[in-house]
């Protein structure tokens, strides 16, 4: 072992001596986008082989009473993995990076390397109604943090290194690089230089192009577009309308029913709860089985028929209110079955659900238009595509991804216009009602989402060590004028904490109160420090974070403060030292 480490150590001290950093980055980002694309390239193969082996044998034309038993297994499995394996929380990845990235230093425990691949590939293999992309998000950036933390990069290149593994990870999954890019730069937004562009493009390039080896080089979904008419846009525009209100109900409604999970306090009365609704959403809609990607193909194809095989609908497969009906409940109950198999214990994300009920909105949208015939005939499954566009980029608030995403997805280059239109609208009108994406808004609720302004993502590169100043002279209550003076004399400041025998902060003295009477002898053996000292206008805690800090330097307007652990006095923070620790830090963190 102790071989082993002095020869990684050798090799840390040549590649430092002779490799420069910046070159370093990018021979570190495209081992990521090796390694991420080959994480999802397993989760891919796990999933399909589970959800094939499974059912393979069901009837298309009736309905299958093991879609009410596969789910609640899985969600069992998965939550048993979760719980006495891994032990630890690894259920909303994408949300979870971003947390890291505000709160952790963007260092990720190494476990995140694999464990969201086997619970997310139980999950959805056995019919969790979730995406596999929030999980390889996660795995790809715990690979880009723990490969920089072995190289013992800074935290500035460490935040680099999650956000090209989470770019590797979009771009492996889907085959779609310039997504991956605009995910890691529009989702997780982090504030890069121009120079950080070019590794989160070799990792997105280099996952893109393993995909392509591994898996071959047509596209996730066939199709063929309609050529796209100019007279159709005020239908594009109503779509986007459309898909923003979509968008709104998907959020809001995930929001509700994870808020009413988090309620219920013990895992098994969850796992009771998530399974049952799972498995009743399945067995009466059989497309919300796993990711859901088969339906997205029917759809594209132009075969709503498809939707209805393996359920009470196929007798009625080509009635018009029986497919309306089925698509109409199929956007409204995905949100329920996604919410209830993370809920329930399940692991996986709504990358996917929100890319499949965009695909049954806008199909529905063209579908039912056309049906009524009172306008120019609309392409329904150019209309599913847009779809997909528009919930995507309002629910993630990321109106470039999308738009890239699903053009790469389909090879629909030449829809890009409506694309554009679709996401521009749907994404200004969820933007009304909802100022933050399903994945920030949990932590913009408890005020940990700091990686969406530069600001705030220096602030959290900041220390309390390194801006705690401990060179202020303490006195005690009981001390005279006299000896006070005495201390002023010695002091190179001009506030002194007071302190108790315990070290207790009781007040502090401020050299400006007692200027008056400092050159008045008579009173140094007649006042005392408890009569002039006054309470601090504000308290630091140790551990506080350095925006909960300059939020207090804002309430109390003071330029001093002290520090405190459990009422024992530590030291003073003032607001100069922090911004001068600020602007190197700035300074630290954008350069090129």
């Amino acid at each position: 072992m102790k071989k082993e480490t002095d020869w990684f150590l050798k090799l840390l001290i040549w590649g430092a001596k002779n490799i420069k950093e910046k070159n370093f980055i990018l021979i570190l980002s495209f081992v990521v986008g090796i390694l991420a694309a080959l994480a999802a390239y397993v989760l891919k193969f796990l999933i399909h082989s589970i959800q094939n082996l499974l059912t393979e044998h069901f009837s298309i034309s009736g309905a299958n009473y093991l879609y009410l038993v596969y789910p609640i297994v899985g969600i069992l499995l998965a939550g048993l993995y979760v719980r006495y394996i891994v032990k630890d929380d690894i259920s909303h990845g994408v949300t979870r990076v971003l947390y890291a990235i505000s709160q952790r230093k963007s260092r990720l425990k190494p476990h995140n390397m694999y464990t969201s691949v086997v619970a997310s590939s139980i999950t959805i293999g056995f019919g969790g109604s979730v995406g596999a992309e929030a999980p390889i998000v996660y795995t790809g950036a715990a690979i880009g943090s723990n490969i920089g933390s072995l190289f013992r990069m800074d935290q500035r290149v460490l935040m680099l290194m999650v956000g090209c593994g989470a770019a590797a990870g979009i771009a492996g999954i889907f085959k779609a690089p310039i997504a991956g890019l605009l995910f890691t730069l529009e989702v997780l937004m982090l504030d890069l230089t121009t120079a950080s562009v070019m590794p989160l493009l070799i990792s997105s390039t280099t996952a893109a192009t393993i995909t392509y080896i591994l898996n071959g080089s047509a596209a996730q979904f066939s199709f063929a577009p309609e050529p796209f008419v100019i007279e159709r846009v005020p239908y594009v525009i109503l779509l986007g309308i459309f898909c923003g209100f979509v968008s709104l109900y998907f959020t809001r409604v995930i929001n509700w029913l994870e808020s009413i999970f988090r309620k219920i306090g013990k895992p098994w009365f969850k796992f009771g709860f998530g399974s049952i609704i799972l498995s009743l959403c399945i067995f009466l809609l059989p497309p919300l089985y796993g990711e859901g990607y088969e339906s997205i193909h029917s759809l594209l194809e132009g075969n709503p028929q498809a939707l209805t095989d393996g359920s009470f609908f196929y007798p009625w497969r080509n009635n018009f209110w029986i497919l309306f009906l089925n698509l109409a409940l199929i956007v409204l109950v995905k949100v329920f079955a996604t919410a209830a198999t993370n809920g329930g214990g399940g692991v996986g994300g709504t990358f996917a659900p929100s890319l499949y009920v965009g695909c049954m909105a806008g199909f529905l949208f063209a579908f039912v238009l056309n049906h009524f015939g009172y306008i120019i005939p609309l392409s329904e499954k150019n209309f599913a595509l847009m779809g997909m566009a528009g919930v995507m980029s309002a629910v993630m608030h990321a109106p470039l991804m999308a738009i890239f995403l699903t053009a790469e997805l389909t090879g629909g280059f030449s829809l890009f216009l409506p694309l554009m239109i679709t996401s521009t609208v749907a994404f200004g009108t969820i933007k009304i009602f909802e100022p933050h994406s399903i994945y920030t808004m949990r932590l913009a609720k408890k005020g940990e989402l700091l990686t969406h302004h530069k600001d705030k993502a220096v602030l959290t590169l900041l220390k309390m060590d390194s801006v705690i100043e401990k060179d202020f002279l303490s006195v005690k209550p009981e001390m005279s004028l006299g000896d006070m003076v005495k201390v002023i004399s010695n002091a190179h400041r001009n506030v002194f904490p007071v302190v108790d025998d315990d070290n207790t902060l009781l007040g502090i003295v401020l050299l400006d109160d007692i200027r008056n009477i400092m050159f008045r002898p008579e009173l140094y053996n007649r006042m005392y420090v408890r009569r002039f000292m006054v309470s601090p206008p504000g308290k630091i805690e140790v551990g506080m974070t350095m925006d909960k800090v300059m939020k207090v330097f804002d309430d109390t307007n003071a330029w001093n403060l002290p520090v405190v652990e459990d009422c024992h006095y530590v030291g003073f923070v003032s607001k100069s030292k922090i911004f001068n620790s600020y602007r190197r830090v700035l300074v630290h963190f954008s350069e090129d």
